[in-house]
């Protein structure tokens, strides 16, 4: 009894990978075929348009009947080699199909050509070829790719989306200058984090790009000679902590709407007679700015003496200005750029001596 349930467990088995594998076969086959169709209409199409063009040239006399019937037959047999080069490949396709059938190489995944490629993850931007059927799970953009073409497609559609992620040095511009700054030079940073959408303003150029999304910005500045914030009514200032000060850091959130005019000069591509766009795939710039809104304010004071640690945390608004507004730009090759912005508004609405946060980093736009 044992034995008689392996054997029809077995037969099942060998049963169920036949149909697995003749529906991998039907399915390669209605591909080749659906290509070889697509490939008959789109030259039809191309032929149509350039029919119309000599019917329009023969109507405002530029060329004569007998040129125009000589012209459309040349075009007719252009076309037609065209056709027949592209359907020859595909038809090889077809028949190395059936020899792979006839030899018995078509598993429950298809042709040996058509077996998956494995897995790639991917921290950081990547413009590599992945291969025909290589999947790629790209974590920081949060995308995965079922093979190149899949990649190609969808990094060429005329809207693409991209995860930013910038940092850098952070500081304010006091008197038009950031020297002689109240503010550590390395040790005041800045951080985005933000989603963007990048669409291709011209049909058939690749050059100009309209960018624009959402980001949360974090500025923070960290004061010398032992000093901190200290709100007196409306004015916010720096004041020496008679404490000894081991970290004195103050923190602004905002949520702003970023909006670039790109330049791209990634070059056009070509695949299966089609031009596509690229973009994030040479030199590229962008100007622009930001407008947004201030999520939260915070100073952080930490203190050491001798074995006794402490941390202070102050929220508030400090006096800052509610409403972020100001300018951006970036220059960079693929996904890494240099990253400049600069804040209009001043960081507190009514100190008597404005003062304005510029930042200056690395910005990458993960594709």
């Amino acid at each position: 009894m044992r034995n008689l349930v392996i054997y029809l467990t077995l037969l099942l088995c060998l049963i169920a990978s036949k149909m697995v594998a003749q529906d991998a076969f039907e399915k390669q086959a209605k591909n080749i075929a659906l290509k070889i169709e697509n490939i008959t209409n789109e030259q039809k199409a191309a032929l149509k348009v350039e029919v119309e063009e000599v019917n329009f040239q023969l109507e405002k006399g530029i060329l004569t009947l007998e040129q125009a019937n000589t012209k459309k037959q040349q075009l007719a047999q252009a076309r037609a080699t065209i056709i027949e080069n592209k359907v020859a490949v595909a038809q090889q396709e077809l028949k190395d199909l059936v020899q792979q059938k006839v030899d018995g190489k078509i598993n429950g995944q298809g042709v040996d050509e058509y077996k998956s490629g494995g897995t790639m993850i991917v921290l950081g931007g990547s413009n590599d070829s992945i291969g025909k059927n290589k999947k790629e799970i790209n974590i920081t953009s949060m995308k995965v790719y079922n093979g190149q073409n899949d990649k190609e497609d969808r990094q060429s559609k005329r809207t693409t989306s991209q995860v930013v992620f910038a940092t850098g040095l952070n500081n304010l511009v006091t008197d038009k200058s950031v020297q002689k700054s109240d503010f550590r030079y390395f040790g005041s940073h800045f951080y985005e984090l933000g989603l963007t959408y990048n669409s291709r303003i011209l049909k058939d150029a690749n050059l100009l790009h309209a960018k624009y999304g959402l980001s949360v910005m974090y500025n923070n500045l960290r004061a010398t000679d032992n000093r901190s914030f200290v709100v007196n009514g409306n004015q916010t200032s720096l004041e020496v902590n008679p404490i000894h000060q081991e970290d004195s850091r103050f923190r602004t959130v905002s949520l702003v709407v970023p909006v670039h005019l790109e330049f791209d000069f990634s070059k056009s591509k070509e695949r299966d007679g089609k031009t596509y766009f690229k973009t994030h795939d040479n030199f590229r710039l962008g100007f622009g700015g930001y407008f947004g809104a201030n999520l939260k304010s915070k100073q952080i004071i930490k203190y050491e003496d001798g074995d006794y640690k402490s941390k202070e945390r102050v929220k508030g608004d400090f006096n800052t200005e509610e409403i972020i507004y100001g300018l951006s730009s970036y220059i960079g090759y693929k996904s890494t750029s240099l990253y400049l912005k600069y804040d209009l508004n001043p960081l507190f609405s009514d100190n008597e001596v404005k003062q304005n946060n510029v930042s200056l980093g690395v910005r990458f736009d993960f594709n």
